[in-house]
């Protein structure tokens, strides 16, 4: 190597060490920012909400029993502490990959996790916390508490430099069993593999009732045949499958957006699955399998579309999780707030931890839209304050088409017997 090269190199390395410097220094203020979890006790509610916000809770339980109220969209993570198997990639606890790193700091604020080698519990009891401190009148539900399978290869092999993050199903089914008024266990299971069908049967054994895929970053394409023998144990076994539809940007899904196209997901459906689409396709555009050789159009058209078609009802659900999201067009909330003849088919999900990563959601756009008052909007601010989870829950049924005033209906939010939840 030439000294010029030499030179170089050496620059090189200390502008890395200086940026990795300069993150770490940086990191509380911009976690801080990023991921500004709610800054109250949750169990402080009662004492603390002023009476427009009360009034606003009031107003989004009128209609609702408590007890049948379910998330079906939790997430649980960890690293393993205490013997849980879970586990995240390298890549994710490295300043070597800043965006990542970040990405993992910001989640493990908004869980509260301040011990890394207590992790896995500490984001179990913060998560308890929230769901049991409630609203102001202890109100609260059930939570669909979710695993996650490995990226697979398309021989069925795990993949593990393409998974970022593992969640067991026995640690699942374990929280669920120890928990079973806070928690329903939702497993994963990657249709690849070779024992995917065993491993259903055994969860389904135990109790659970749902499995949850995210194929753009697992590697599964669900109009793959490959698949058909799961869909068959699928609809024997009575599991409905909560699967993310559209793009996905809270994990590595590179290259691979098209698999959450929800046409796809046909082929489960003409195998008598029971489907849930989460996030109701509301970001990114996918392909018009109907219509080859256009470019690619709307996820959500694609969704609603799917939703359409008659010979689904009864086995066809929309999930709520995430279409809050700042990222997300105010026009999908708009748009399905219009179509109350859809409410029966919709349920909800929070997507937690998203929820208490303060950076990904916002009230403005809502309140420039005519979807809530400023005031309305005030009052959900002060109940994140307290608890994401409450006011998840709660800025869903505050908002209101601007035209018609209809919200998401009572149904959206309690358990289905068909669900299992």
């Amino acid at each position: 190597m030439s000294a010029r090269w030499k030179r170089r190199a050496v620059r090189g390395a200390v502008a890395l060490v200086v940026l990795g410097l300069g993150l770490w220094l940086a990191a509380p203020w911009i976690l801080s920012r990023i991921a500004g979890a709610s800054s109250r006790a949750p169990e402080e509610i009662a004492a603390g909400l002023s009476p427009a916000a009360r009034e606003l809770l009031d107003d989004a339980w009128e209609g609702i029993d408590p007890a049948q109220v379910v998330d079906v969209h939790t997430h649980v993570a960890g690293l393993g502490a205490g013997g849980t198997g879970c586990r995240v990639h390298p890549e994710m606890r490295s300043w070597a990959h800043p965006w990542k790193h970040i990405q993992f700091l910001a989640y493990a604020h908004a869980a509260r996790i301040e011990d890394l080698e207590q992790g896995d519990a500490q984001f179990v009891e913060r998560l308890l916390a929230l769901i049991r401190a409630g609203d102001h009148r202890g109100r609260r539900g059930k939570h669909g508490l979710l695993a996650f399978d490995l990226h697979h290869r398309a021989d069925g092999t795990p993949d593990e430099q393409r998974s970022e993050m593992y969640v067991p199903n026995d640690y699942v089914l374990e929280l669920a069993a120890r928990h079973p008024d806070a928690f329903a266990p939702v497993i994963s299971v990657h249709p690849y593999r070779a024992d995917a069908v065993a491993e259903l049967e055994r969860c389904a054994a135990r109790g659970a009732r749902l499995c949850k895929w995210l194929p753009n970053a697992m590697g599964i394409d669900p109009a793959d045949p490959r698949c058909d023998p799961f869909y068959a144990a699928l609809a024997r076994t009575r599991v409905a499958l909560l699967t993310h539809t559209g793009e996905e940007r809270a994990v590595d899904a590179e290259g691979a957006q098209e698999l959450g196209n929800p046409l796809r997901l046909r082929r489960a459906l003409e195998r008598g699955v029971t489907v849930i689409l989460a996030h109701c396709a509301s970001l990114g555009e996918s392909l018009d399998l109907d219509q080859p050789g256009q470019p690619p159009t709307s996820s959500f058209e694609l969704f609603l579309r799917l939703m359409g078609e008659e010979r689904w009802e009864g086995r066809l659900y929309g999930e709520l999780s995430a279409v809050v999201l700042a990222n997300r067009d105010p026009a999908v909330v708009e748009a399905l707030l219009a179509r109350s003849d859809l409410h029966e088919r919709l349920v909800n999900g929070s997507d937690y931890p998203l929820p208490a990563i303060r950076a990904v959601w916002s009230t403005r756009a809502y309140v420039a839209r005519g979807l809530l008052s400023a005031e309305q909007a005030a009052a959900l601010e002060e109940i994140y304050d307290f608890n994401p989870l409450v006011f998840d829950f709660a800025l869903k049924r505050t908002l209101r088409h601007p035209l018609t005033q209809s919200r998401f209906e009572p149904v959206v939010f309690t358990s289905r017997a068909r669900l299992g939840l």
